[in-house]
């Protein structure tokens, strides 16, 4: 009977005695170490890509943000504010009363099917729209010219990025919206315009919340 007590004792201890040491191990010490390995070589990841722009954080390089104007009464959807690049439609997105800038809570794509009717016409609203928005009294977008990901969200309808063509459909725009010269909004949009990764992976791509930062800047120098 009391070399039955005394094992069970000594296993119950082992087993503590294990459990705290892998504890330490494996929710301490490891976590603390790779923390650490991370900050060190990949900083600017670790700590979620952090944009800045006049000393603070304005947003991260990985998640797009909409550039709207203030809802007018009656109005159901913000109409976009066209003096900034524009990112991709986030027909994904759901809507939250926690945060109203990112809507991040509820992302997703709009999971329908390409013969699905109401994702047929929302690409064809988005289509005239971009078509509207972005011509000018001496520049006109074609149908034709209209990119893909101009009309269509993403699969987290969070993406941040957009094509060099859809970029580049919009420099008329925002250099007559913002008393800018076509060449200089060119100008910005060709150096922010990133290759594929180790080039041959990806698209060509623009960061939209990059390329509105230096937008800002250059209509302040102007």
């Amino acid at each position: 009977m009391n070399n039955s007590v005394s094992n069970t004792a000594r296993l119950l201890g082992a087993g503590l005695r294990a459990l705290l040491l892998l504890t330490l191990v494996t929710g301490v010490l490891y976590p603390l170490v790779v923390t650490g390995i991370a900050q060190g070589l990949f900083p600017d990841r670790v700590n979620g890509s952090e944009v800045k722009a006049d000393g603070r954080v304005v947003g991260s390089s990985l998640i797009g943000q909409a550039y709207n104007l203030p809802l007018k009464e009656g109005q159901e959807t913000p109409a976009p504010d066209l003096k900034w690049f524009q990112g991709r439609p986030q027909n994904g997105l759901g809507t939250n009363s926690v945060n109203t800038q990112y809507e991040l809570i509820l992302s997703g794509a709009t999971n329908r099917s390409g013969d699905n009717e109401e994702l047929i016409q929302w690409v064809k609203d988005a289509k005239a729209a971009v078509v509207k928005d972005n011509s000018t009294g001496t520049y006109k977008v074609k149908p034709s010219q209209v990119p893909a990901d101009a009309v269509t969200s993403s699969g987290s309808g969070l993406d941040p990025n957009i094509s060099p063509q859809y970029a580049d459909i919009q420099v008329h725009r925002v250099a007559e919206e913002n008393g800018l010269s076509i060449v200089q909004v060119q100008k910005l949009v060709d150096e922010h315009t990133e290759g594929r990764t180790l080039g041959f992976m990806g698209e060509p791509r623009v960061n939209v919340l990059e390329l509105n930062i230096a937008l800002k800047e250059l209509v302040a120098k102007s």
